[in-house]
């Protein structure tokens, strides 16, 4: 029984292979085109290797059945975001192609609402696809932060750490990891984090006009994040209480609580 499992995610692991050798002949094709330094090849290939190892150990506890159009979507977006890595580790060597590195992020945002959208209509959507989405593009905020970074000032690594920090916070603090309820508030200033820091990363603005827009992504951020910190507090809260009511003596007097809301 075991190995029939095992043979129904053979074609699913051949699908992140294959994306992995795509993300190296898109290097190629890159270093080609633009010309690549070491820097940009390790940055790229080192992409391309975490990306299939994550994936493939992930796909291995879910076991699906199917990769899944929704899954492919988005493996084809962190193919763009492998290029934009690539691009933005060599740009501390030399001064990239703008036109190119604003190209390929402005199709990976693009994408970031084809996939929900193909999941939905397929019926196909998996927790598994939704973190695959969600660390694609916690990693594209990540490399463009580091991009901007080296024009305004390495503060704006805050906008692509925060995310980070928050999970390394979680496993420190485990209320954090509680399940949040959908938000569009939180699914729009995701969004913009992106199209903000690619704006600021096309060098068409004024100086303090670019600093303006990052520090406006910044303050949604912040805003954003505050906002779900401060629902998950008053949650664990709420869930003490519960246990401290549920474990009172039968006929003991119930204390008001006396704790400010």
């Amino acid at each position: 029984m075991a190995s029939n499992h095992t043979q129904d995610v053979r074609p699913v692991r051949r699908e992140t292979a294959a994306g992995a050798g795509a993300q190296v002949l898109l290097l190629v094709l890159l270093g080609a085109a633009h010309g690549l330094g070491p820097a940009g090849w390790l940055a790229g290939l080192g992409f391309a290797c975490g990306t299939w190892a994550v994936l493939s150990r992930a796909l291995g506890r879910a076991r699906p059945p199917l990769f899944g159009p929704a899954n492919r979507v988005t493996l084809a977006r962190a193919l763009l975001v492998g290029a934009v890595t690539a691009l933005v580790a060599d740009s501390f060597r030399d001064v990239p192609s703008v036109p190119l590195l604003a190209g390929l992020t402005a199709v990976a945002l693009l994408l970031d609402g084809v996939d929900g959208r193909v999941a939905r209509r397929t019926g196909t959507v998996t927790p598994l696809g939704a973190r695959f989405d969600m660390e694609v593009d916690a990693f594209l905020i990540l490399v463009l932060s580091v991009y901007v970074s080296q024009r305004l000032g390495p503060w704006v690594l805050l906008i692509g750490a925060m995310r980070y920090g928050f999970v390394a916070a979680a496993r420190l603090l485990p209320w954090l990891s509680v399940p949040l309820p959908p938000s569009t508030a939180r699914k729009t200033v995701a969004a913009l984090q992106g199209v903000l820091l690619l704006t600021a990363a096309t060098g068409l603005l004024p100086f303090a006009a670019e600093v303006a827009v990052v520090l406006s992504a910044l303050a949604l951020l912040v805003w954003s994040f505050g906002r779900d910190v401060r629902w998950l507090w008053r949650a664990a809260r709420g869930r003490a209480t519960t246990c401290a009511v549920a474990a009172r003596p039968v006929g003991q007097a119930a204390v008001p609580d006396l704790v400010a809301p």
